[in-house]
């Protein structure tokens, strides 16, 4: 009897102990999922690392790589050819490829070649030559690549160095930032668009630019002033942005070109897409990096223009700004931020149907088209190509944030495979020149490994943004949301306030964007909010007596009425 006792309590006790290790096992080792993200984040280091250490190769210290020939272009031939000290005089280059490649290098984990970059940057790059370089692109490309790397390589808790970093990509970056600055000295303080880095604006230089050219500079140059203590980089580009808000029209609306001498306009259409797309983006990034309020409203009245008068279904047009009538129907490449944008405004349910479209059209051709017509559903006769741009693989990162739905992760995946099946070659990352043939063209652009690498690593693991609040510049350099950049905390985040703005919403209908608050959180009578602009009828059955009776429509953020059959409707557009 004993030894039975004996002999049960030991199965139990052996059953119980290897139970216990095989739970314990199981915990331990890595489900389905979280293997598929493993296995996802490492095939897209390894395509970072065949685009970088092939330009490390073939390229550096030019600035691009040719990856079918495996030669270089100094690209920055439109950048203004910016050089490098200790190198032969006739060479032209300026590392652009490395520089954009910083940020990406230590999000990867790879501490040791970002010191080893920045050190080489440190001892070698010079701005003092005679180079007529784009305002804009120089901006995002390598002034903010320089202030990122220069805000990671000095954050202590990143271990970075050892002792042995002095501040030298901020004394890079404020050189450049001083040698932007004549380009604001305009009648209007709206920036030429070129400048020579030596001898500041050029004799008979064109006075033409675009939206996106002088209103997408407030975070490089803003950040520059905030880490030197010098107001004039963040004063200059704010300058900027404030007069051309107030070239807008009556309906909030931006053409796409306009002369920095006249403040006058010189084209009337424009969309979300190329010329003034970072425009909106750094109103409302903008503002969170700084806590600006006039950036917030100048996005919030932004925004709901862009609802109202491009947007049709999923699809967004451009149209004029004067009168809100389409002008293009067409898709382009750059468009497909937008919902990366809208997840900010917490309009996720908008940012979603539109990220959907954008990806059933990568799923036809395979990529993303530079130009796609949506009213003759066809290519662009010209615009085939696909330069290995970032913004669809930005706006899933965004989304998967937002919603954890596991499908954006298929996403990911299939743009994952589409690159690597049809631009990998021997020598790097190649461009698409014509999607319908997959015809292949020389060149790997330093944004696929400083943006579209990035955003598709930081899908399948976020491990970096764990630390800290970063927003991602329009180049995908990150910068760190500090409490002590801020103007002011706005009083819609502080928590004793949210009993106080739910009952003024309920008495004075207030959309969610007004209230800076997700619509998630933003409950109406127990009404659903479909959107950040969306303020529900009066009544579930859309009954009215008056105007005062209806909300405003969820899609097209227009007002709507009371019809004279006492309905509340979209009646002024029927």
């Amino acid at each position: 009897m004993f030894r039975r006792q004996f002999s049960t309590w030991t199965f139990l006790l052996l059953f119980l102990f290897f139970f216990t290790l095989f739970t314990s096992s199981m915990s331990q080792s890595q489900s389905p999922f979280d293997a598929k993200k493993k296995r996802m984040r490492d095939k897209v280091r390894n395509m970072f690392y065949h685009a970088y250490d092939n330009y490390m190769t073939y390229a550096f210290p030019h600035d691009e790589l040719k990856p079918l020939s495996k030669t270089f272009t100094n690209s920055l031939s439109e950048l203004g050819n910016l050089k490098l000290e200790h190198l032969p005089q006739d060479y032209n280059g300026s590392a652009l490829t490395l520089i954009e490649s910083l940020s990406s290098l230590l999000i990867m984990g790879n501490n040791t070649e970002f010191e080893r970059a920045v050190l080489w940057l440190s001892e070698n790059l010079t701005f003092d030559v005679d180079a007529r370089i784009n305002l804009f692109e120089c901006n995002i490309r390598v002034l903010g690549g320089l202030v990122s790397a220069h805000l990671l390589a000095s954050d202590s808790s990143k271990g970075l160095f050892q002792g042995a970093y002095k501040n030298q990509l901020l004394v890079l970056a404020e050189d450049l930032g001083k040698r932007f600055l004549p380009a604001f000295n305009t009648p209007t303080g709206l920036p030429y668009a070129w400048i020579n880095l030596k001898s500041g604006v050029m004799e008979n230089e064109t006075t033409e630019t675009s939206t996106s050219g002088c209103g997408s500079l407030i975070l490089e140059m803003g950040a520059l002033s905030k880490l030197t203590g010098d107001p004039r980089y963040e004063l200059a580009a704010l300058r900027a942005l404030h007069k051309l808000w107030s070239m807008r029209s009556s309906l909030n609306l931006f053409g796409t070109t306009l002369d920095v001498a006249t403040g006058e306009w010189i084209e009337f259409s424009s969309g979300i897409g190329a010329g003034v797309d970072s425009f909106y983006e750094y109103l409302l990034k903008g503002h969170i990096l700084f806590g600006n309020e006039d950036l917030w409203r100048m996005f919030h009245s932004a925004y709901l223009a862009v609802q109202k008068y491009f947007r049709y279904g999923p699809w967004y047009h451009e149209a004029d700004m004067r009168t809100g009538r389409a002008t293009y129907w067409q898709l382009t490449s750059l468009q497909a931020f937008w919902p990366g944008l809208q997840v900010l405004t917490g309009d996720v349910i908008a940012a979603n149907s539109s990220h959907r479209e954008f990806f059933h059209v990568w799923q036809r051709f395979g990529v993303l088209p530079e130009r796609y017509l949506l009213d003759h559903q066809m290519l662009h006769p010209t615009e085939k190509y696909y330069p290995l741009r970032p913004e669809l693989a930005e706006s899933t990162f965004y989304l998967y944030q937002a919603t954890k739905d596991p499908w954006y992760l298929d996403v990911g995946e299939s743009i994952i495979n589409s690159l690597n099946s049809y631009t990998k070659v021997k020598g790097g990352f190649a461009s698409i020149k014509d999607v319908s043939t997959m015809q292949l063209e020389d060149h790997q652009h330093s944004f696929f490994l400083a943006e579209t690498c990035k955003y598709l690593y930081l899908l399948f693991d976020d491990s970096f943004l764990l630390e800290r609040n970063y927003i991602f510049t329009t180049e995908g350099h990150p910068l760190p949301v500090l409490s002590t950049w801020h103007e002011r905390l706005p009083e819609t985040y502080i928590p004793t306030n949210w009993t106080f703005m739910k009952r003024q919403q309920e008495a004075n209908r207030i959309s969610s964007m007004s209230l800076q608050v997700c619509p998630a959180m933003n409950l109406i009578s127990g009404h659903h909010i479909k959107s950040v602009c969306h303020i529900p009828d009066s009544r579930s059955d859309f009954r009215c007596m008056t105007d005062e009776d209806c909300g405003v429509d969820s899609t097209t953020c227009r007002r709507r009425s009371c019809s004279t059959a006492g309905y509340c409707g979209l009646w002024l557009l029927i």
